[in-house]
């Protein structure tokens, strides 16, 4: 038996407690781990203390890992006990207890520390800071003495303590240097509507006001501002932010910036030493919302278990909120310039406020007030860099009313961002088990834990499934047909691939033989993957009984001769319309029944009818027109496109290649993407990255590899990302690997001239 590995952690908070749970999933035997905490409890929701200071919850019920926890799991932990010194050649830690513990891997996971302004007068009795239990406490035991508040910051977690303080019985003034509240999450007119709510609920706002001095003799009884006016207080509260605590780090030769600096995988630059949180800084960047946090816990823990992983790739900020009972969100960049173009909807009856920025014609950020409904899938389109055809549909699109919009979500969509829980995991553990309050879904799934800004959505998702949860609880059918769903369907083709069509359907039990328009493109696409009898398939026609085929253009390229006869062709058909479509695609409608295999035969560059393969690949200009190319766009385009041509896929499929990192051709959009880095091509499929550094060959194998898998598994009509989503990365990656080195590579084709660049 291999001697577990020591693993002790600096820090008791939820970063650091999240990677010991993700390092548990993996392998519950590798380490034995120590963990150290300065307070005097295990571990918390820190987010949820307003909630505590504001009475709607008790201390017992935030904590995220109870005494037991720990117990339970073999952890030692250390509580009110701060570690003082760090020898990373020797690889031990000692604390202000002058306890020494050895290690063999060590994670820092100190978080920040509160900002305290270095005000004359901040060190009297009645000023404090608002970040643990303790600061909580203290507030409550003044509230009972006094009876008037300042609270100096008008950000987030400064609205929050007003909030309960005002619970408290106390007045509350709140002051903020910024011309509005909450600058680093809201626009002005965002922030003014919140202004106004909370003013309604009795806060009081000096903006724009500048502290000089707390005043008092031993304890604080007001607050002096620079323009010399004055205000009275029994009690102040700093909430001006915060910053990384990095004074273990800092006195060792771990490399720090802002923060304690890590790669991807959050490794510092000493060996066996980790670092996760708010302490650290990675790319540049140092975030303090939950959900950056606790990816980087899951990094962290694949690197520590040996698993394959991408690595933290950092995050798209979004903050979705419940500020003193107000709902706000905002996502990705809302300020606005000159290279931004706005989308807003204002509407002062039901007091609700969206405006979606744009650059470039792509979603960049969002800001909204009063309905956050769509917070989840604006936060898609600005990870996904959505066009704004799309957001437009978006905006014109009818409000829906809560029951349809939960049923409108897909199982696989995020409800609560920050623990990556889905719409159907919590829809299964309420009829698994029976749960009938948020509480109890919150224990079970861990949705709502942490920031607590979808708890309202869960309840929604709770009260929908307890009175629809029989229907909903069952399979979906692919239509009226028949009881079977795409699974069964997909699952019985393979079985028993010498069936015909026909016996197919009589063994899932179809209704009619005919189908229907929703059947029968299922079963024709699985029986054309997957059965040696391929079925009848009749041609789509347009709208007037015409017919439209389109000519590929191999990496959107087309040289001068093919150009020259397609336009003969045009000419001697008399053919309507030639358009350029997505993709980069050419398509040409209007053609009779009678004329179309004459006009394929003549177009030879790859005509085919419109159906759902690969719409096309679109490049960028490639390494000699392309300033700042890496590799070569147009070559691999062209390979692609030979290769993949003729297959056929669940959905269409658009290829984007650029030649790179700049992205010249906006191929993160399309479903696959490989953009040139100096190390090699790198391959995307939906928003996920998959491989990195690949040779020209590697990426074309490669791309095969994960569209073949799409083919084989995915269901039909299921978007790629979603299949992706549904699988599992790893579970796809390894089966990339699997066919690639099983299967034979493919050698580079002669490439025509123009497109190589």
């Amino acid at each position: 038996m291999m001697k577990k590995r020591r693993l002790v952690v600096i820090g008791n908070g939820m970063a650091g407690v999240r990677a010991v749970e993700e390092i548990l999933k993996i392998n519950p035997d590798a380490f034995d781990i120590t963990i150290f905490g300065k307070e005097p409890h295990p571990n918390y929701n820190r987010i949820l203390l307003s909630k505590v200071l504001q009475g709607d919850t008790t201390v017992k019920s935030v904590t995220l890992n109870d005494w037991q926890w720990y117990k339970d799991n073999g952890i030692t932990l250390y509580t009110d006990e701060q570690v003082v010194q760090l020898c990373a050649k020797n690889r031990y830690v000692t604390t202000a207890k002058n306890r020494t513990v050895p290690y063999d891997e060590l994670i820092i996971a100190t978080g920040s520390v509160p900002f305290m302004l270095p005000l004359p007068g901040a060190e009297k009795e009645g000023v404090t800071a608002f970040r643990d239990i303790s600061d909580c406490e203290k507030m409550i035991e003044y509230s009972a003495k006094y009876s008037k508040a300042i609270v100096i910051g008008g950000g987030l977690l400064g609205l929050e303590a007003a909030r309960g303080l005002l619970n408290l019985g106390m007045k509350v003034d709140v002051v903020h240097i910024a011309e509005h509240l909450m600058e680093r999450q809201l626009d002005p007119l965002a922030a003014e509507m919140l202004r106004k709510e909370l003013e309604n609920q009795g806060m009081n706002f000096l903006l724009q006001a500048s502290s000089a001095e707390i005043t008092g003799e031993d304890r604080v009884d007001g607050i002096r501002f620079a323009d010399g006016s004055w205000r009275e207080a029994d009690l102040v509260v700093m909430a001006v932010g915060v910053r990384p605590n990095i004074e273990i780090a800092a006195e060792t030769d771990i490399e720090v910036g802002r923060a304690i600096k890590v790669d991807d995988y959050m490794r510092t630059n000493l060996p066996n030493i980790y670092a996760v949180g708010e302490c650290v800084e990675h790319r540049g960047s140092v975030y303090g919302l939950v959900a950056p946090l606790y990816e980087q816990g899951k990094a962290l823990a694949a690197a520590l278990c040996g698993q394959s992983h991408e690595g933290y790739q950092g995050s798209v900020l979004s903050t979705q909120l419940k500020v003193s009972g107000v709902d706000v969100f905002s996502a990705g960049e809302f300020a606005e310039s000159e290279e931004t173009v706005l989308l807003k909807r204002y509407d002062g009856v039901q007091n609700t406020y969206r405006k979606v920025v744009l650059r470039n014609q792509e979603v960049v950020g969002a800001v909204m007030f009063g309905d956050t409904s769509t917070g989840s899938d604006l936060l898609k389109m600005i990870q996904q860099k959505a066009s704004y055809e799309e957001m437009e549909k978006e905006f014109a699109a009818p409000a829906a009313d809560k029951d349809d919009r939960i049923a409108e979500m897909a199982d696989h969509d995020l409800v609560c961002v920050c623990n990556g829980v889905s719409k159907g995991t919590i829809a299964s553990a309420i009829c698994d088990g029976d749960l009938d309050n948020v509480d109890d879904v919150k224990a079970c799934t861990k949705a709502s834990s942490s920031c607590g800004g979808c708890r309202p959505l869960v309840g929604d998702i709770l009260d929908y499934v307890q009175r629809f949860g029989a229907a909903i609880n069952k399979k979906q059918s692919i239509c009226t047909c028949t009881a079977a769903d795409q699974a069964e369907l997909l699952e019985t083709i393979k079985q028993n691939p010498e069936e015909t069509q026909e016996a197919i359907m009589l063994r899932l039990g179809w209704a009619t033989m005919d189908g229907c328009t929703t059947c029968r493109p299922a079963i024709q696409y699985y029986m054309g993957v997957h059965s040696a009898k391929l079925p009848e398939i009749t041609e789509e026609r347009t709208a007037d009984g015409t017919y439209m085929v389109s000519p590929r253009l191999h990496g959107g390229v087309i040289a001068t001769d093919q150009l020259l006869k397609l336009t003969a062709i045009v000419e001697k058909y008399n053919i309507p319309l030639v358009k350029m479509a997505a993709g980069p695609r050419m398509e040409l409608y209007g053609i009779p029944e009678e004329e179309l295999d004459a006009v394929r035969a003549e177009l030879a560059i790859g005509a085919h009818s419109y159906g759902y393969g690969l719409r096309a690949v679109s490049t960028s200009s490639g390494s000699r027109y392309e300033k700042n190319a890496m590799q070569d766009s147009l070559l691999l385009g062209f390979q692609l496109e030979k290769e993949l041509e003729l297959h056929r896929f669940p959905t269409e499929i658009t290829i984007g290649i650029s030649a790179g990192i700049d992205d010249q051709a906006k191929a993160r959009r399309e479903e696959v993407s490989l953009i040139g880095a100096p190390g090699g091509w790198e391959l995307y499929g939906g928003t996920e990255r998959f491989y990195t550094a690949m040779t020209t060959n590697e990426a074309l194998a490669m791309t095969e590899a994960l569209l073949s898998l799409y083919q084989q598994t995915a269901f039909y009509l299921e978007e790629l990302d979603d299949w992706v989503k549904r699988v599992g990365i790893l579970s796809i990656r390894e089966k990339m690997i699997y066919q690639k080195t099983a299967g034979k590579k493919p050698e580079p084709e002669a490439v025509l001239s123009h497109a190589s660049g």
